[in-house]
């Protein structure tokens, strides 16, 4: 078998009045992780990345989940140490690789950054595809139009790490839509 799936819930897509247990309800519902989107809007990015830093305070309130948070921000390197502090796990961030810098996990984003519930671009798989080949034992993770009816797509490209955001918290059985994802990424990678 390949690399262990890893499911990770987009709390983009869940009720930030109620986040301490929009985090743990998909913990109970099986996820491994919870995922967790940054973006700074120009005007104010200290007062959203303080709003971000009491939501990862929040987490840590009701569990010690792997929390991983996507940097959509124009200087990620900035953001680790303070987010890293306030309970953050692991980073995604958009920048350039270089020389002989490891790198742990690639994401291939599906959609265009930024809003939940849009289309899955299949386009993307292409690339996934050519990473899998490439890195047997690397994480690929896949983010954005991912569900039920898409997750076929991405696990037999090769995406083992998979955020869900509205297929998972508008389900009517999260559990249901986070397990199929994951049988369907095992299935692939045993493939593999």
């Amino acid at each position: 078998m390949g690399v262990k799936a890893k499911i990770a819930p987009s709390m983009l897509s869940s009720d930030f009045a109620n986040l301490a247990s929009e985090a743990q309800r998909m913990l109970d519902c099986g996820a491994d992780w919870l995922h967790m989107d940054i973006m700074v809007i120009l005007l104010c990015p200290p007062l959203l990345l303080l709003y971000y830093g009491i939501s990862i305070l929040l987490f840590l309130c009701c569990c010690r989940a792997y929390l991983d948070c996507h940097l959509m921000v124009t200087d990620p390197l900035a953001y680790v140490e303070p987010l890293g502090k306030a309970g953050a796990s692991g980073f995604t961030f958009h920048v350039e690789v270089e020389g002989e810098n490891p790198v742990e996990m690639v994401l291939v984003m599906t959609v265009e950054p930024g809003f939940g519930g849009q289309k899955f671009m299949p386009e993307m798989m292409d690339k996934v595809h050519t990473l899998r080949k490439k890195y047997p034992t690397l994480d690929i993770e896949v983010d954005g139009g991912l569900g039920p009816s898409t997750i076929d797509a991405a696990a037999e490209a090769g995406a083992n790490c998979i955020v869900a955001g509205s297929s998972v918290f508008g389900a009517p059985d999260p559990a249901q839509v986070i397990s199929l994802m994951r049988k369907s990424v095992d299935e692939a990678q045993s493939k593999m």
